[in-house]
């Protein structure tokens, strides 16, 4: 198979373990959307007795790296667990270098994901969320809403029960909502990822098994994958090795049969 097809000249080195694990993909089968719990970055410069803000750093470039190997293979949606609820918890001045982390990739990066056509998308409650940096990101948004090469999700002081809960809630403050008509579907809409396909792929770094209050409605058939490797650690490799296995699973949504569109 030749793997020239993606676009990854220059990219993946030919003869790599990244190049072997490429060929083995078929590209008729990959995930349109694939979300990951980016977890392991305090452990991470625990490990090297640094301060945790530097496992931060170091995340953010794995960030990089794992947008770039996404758009460059066609994925068409990557939603990424950035800062949930529950890390308000947090010590105050390693919340406030996430923010500051966040902000400075966006003024750093607008003009790569307009160039590659990338779209920014942001779930959850912003209304806690620093105002400069709420309109840092509704600037991205804007900028980069016609752009439809692939969509990034941030997933910003999101919690899945609170979603849930909001989304009841919009339902009860409509007119004319007839609870025996409302289906699963029609829920859907009512969710913060409306208008978006639940995750088919769900990837969780550190090797914990949870999943920690993220996509609780939207993951229900995802296939799940997780490494034992701290998100600052996480390159391409990984992700490759993540699509070979989604590859080999066979998805029947609850069947006895593989679903038609991933059966090979």
């Amino acid at each position: 198979m030749n793997f020239m097809k993606w676009d990854v000249e220059g990219f993946i080195e030919p003869g790599s373990e990244e190049e072997k694990l490429l060929l083995k993909l078929d590209p008729r089968c990959l995930p349109r959307h694939v979300a990951i719990i980016m977890d392991g970055n305090g452990r991470w410069a625990r490990k090297r007795k640094m301060p945790r803000v530097e496992g931060h750093r170091a995340g953010a470039k794995a960030v990089r790296e794992v947008v770039e190997t996404c758009a460059r293979l066609g994925i068409k949606i990557l939603t990424l667990f950035a800062f949930s609820k529950e890390n308000w918890k947090r010590p105050k001045e390693e919340i406030l270098t996430l923010w500051k982390l966040l902000e400075e990739y966006l003024k750093k990066e607008d003009k790569v994901l307009v160039r590659n056509k990338i779209r920014l998308r942001v779930i959850g409650q912003r209304e806690e969320i620093p105002v400069h940096l709420r309109k840092e990101l509704e600037r991205v948004e804007e900028l980069t809403k016609g752009n439809e090469r692939m969509t990034i999700v941030l997933a910003l002081n999101y919690s899945g029960r609170a979603e849930i809960v909001d989304a009841v809630k919009k339902i009860m403050n409509e007119d004319g909502v007839d609870s025996s008509s409302l289906t699963e579907e029609k829920f859907s809409n009512y969710l913060y990822t409306k208008g978006l396909p639940d995750p088919d792929l769900l990837i969780r770094t550190s090797g914990e098994l949870r999943v920690s209050n993220f996509l609780l409605w939207q993951i229900a058939y995802s296939e799940i994958w997780i490494t034992p490797e701290l998100w600052p650690d996480f390159r391409r490799k990984h992700i490759l090795e993540a699509l070979v296995d989604y590859q080999k699973r066979e998805r029947r949504f609850g069947d006895i049969r593989p679903h038609k569109s991933l059966s090979r």
